[in-house]
């Protein structure tokens, strides 16, 4: 068993930039990645947009070139699955009996795709979208002809799969049980636009309805049935419905947290000696007003890493973060700055029939939030806005022609 400084569990932005930002910042100490994935560390956010559409290689989302890790002595075990961890001795314990011992554990395991329960739920040709593994096998069913796809959950994931599955010609059908799409992260303003734009480009929506089971021949899966008694032929379904977050081996050590893993202001667990960053990470957001969240984004994952090796090497640092998004479907590209789950006024700026806009979400007279369709600059301008908690003028802060930064009361 050999004895690392830092251990850290999962590969993924959080893992890789956790290893990455203890070198940059000055850490001497021995350092070794461990993931169940059996590739190297690589981008997750173009599985569903570029690599979906064969438009980026597999060595394109790599978020370093193989020989960078060495040349940092940075240790990385892959297709090894940590399964316990004794937080007394300090030492992480994988499925096939390898023992690592470490100083620090960082925990940035993320989770998987979260699939359906119903009846024939484990047929063949039910996908989830999570690992380039996952998504090779959609291609591959792809490739060998299959064009009737369903795809079950209207968030970012299952938007930017049909989008890129109509730009390829297959007759898509999206199936979202809430009365709207991106209705848990987006104003109705956005929703609808994003339901037009999907509409237009051919997309069947079926919006507020569940599925009762999918179908198929014992083996394969040849259609979904909905719970309002709809039939609908598929040769693949895809699911896009969120993910369970992979934190039982740090829960099993008496860690906190019933969404994920409870971490304070510098991403301790309650447990000793044990990180949590990323997807599985639940904190106190200061830009929800101190709400417990987990917040499933690069950024977070990144800014969060970056707060763990600053800690590692010393400096007294605290975790807060304006939280960010995009996602690029079709033609049209959103930005997403703060967290909408608290406002009282959602003001429209520019043209929503010409595809530019911004829905600008504020509370008390501040803006907490913008999302940005094609509308870089006020989303650029946005975010300052948001950090510096200014007081705007809600008048001209609704006139486009006026930059947002102008917005401030007078």
């Amino acid at each position: 068993m050999k004895m690392y400084d830092v251990v850290i569990v999962g590969t993924g932005h959080g893992g890789a930039q956790a290893a990455i930002s203890l070198r940059q910042f000055g850490f001497e100490g021995s350092i070794l990645m461990v993931s169940r994935d059996t590739e190297p560390p690589y981008e997750r956010p173009p599985l569903s947009k570029e690599y979906l559409a064969g438009d980026k290689p597999f060595e394109r989302l790599l978020i370093r070139p193989a020989e960078f890790w060495d040349s940092k002595k940075i240790e990385i075990e892959l297709g090894c699955n940590i399964v316990s961890i004794d937080a007394e001795s300090h030492v992480a314990i994988s499925e096939d009996d390898r023992r690592f011992a470490y100083g620090s554990l960082v925990w940035a395991a993320g989770g998987e795709p979260r699939m359906l329960s119903c009846p024939g739920a484990h047929l063949q040709g039910v996908h989830g979208v999570r690992s380039r593994a996952d998504v090779d096998r959609i291609v591959a069913s792809l490739r060998s002809g299959a064009h009737r796809i369903v795809v079950i959950g209207g968030g970012y994931v299952g938007l930017e799969a049909a989008a890129v599955l109509r730009k390829i010609g297959r007759e898509v059908v999206l199936v979202e049980a809430l009365p709207r799409v991106l209705s848990r992260v987006a104003g109705e303003t956005i929703s609808d636009f994003v339901q037009s734009m999907h509409t237009k480009q051919g997309v069947d929506l079926r919006l507020g309805v569940g599925v009762k089971r999918l179908v198929g021949d014992g083996f394969k899966v040849s259609g979904v049935e909905l719970t309002d008694g709809t039939h609908i032929p598929a040769d693949m379904v895809i699911v896009g419905i969120g993910i369970i977050p992979s934190v039982e081996p740090v829960k099993r050590t008496g860690a906190t947290g019933e969404n994920g893993i409870d971490v304070d202001k510098q991403c301790r667990t309650s447990v000793a000696g044990i990180f949590s960053i990323g997807d599985c990470a639940c904190y106190a957001n200061a830009w929800a007003g101190g709400r417990h969240f987990r917040v499933e984004s690069v950024q977070n994952a990144s800014d969060m890493a970056n707060t763990v090796a600053k800690v590692l090497c010393g400096q007294d640092v605290t975790y807060d973060a304006l939280p960010w998004f995009w996602s690029n479907q079709y033609d049209c590209r959103l930005q997403t700055a703060g967290l909408s789950v608290e406002y009282d006024q959602a003001v429209v700026r520019g043209s929503v029939a010409e595809a530019k806009f911004s829905l600008v979400y504020c509370k008390d007279g501040r803006v907490v939030a913008i999302d940005c369709v094609n509308n870089t600059k006020d989303y650029v301008e946005a975010r300052k806005l948001i950090e510096s908690r200014t007081k705007i003028d809600p008048v001209r802060l609704a006139d486009a022609s006026i930059p947002l930064k102008e917005s401030v009361s007078q």
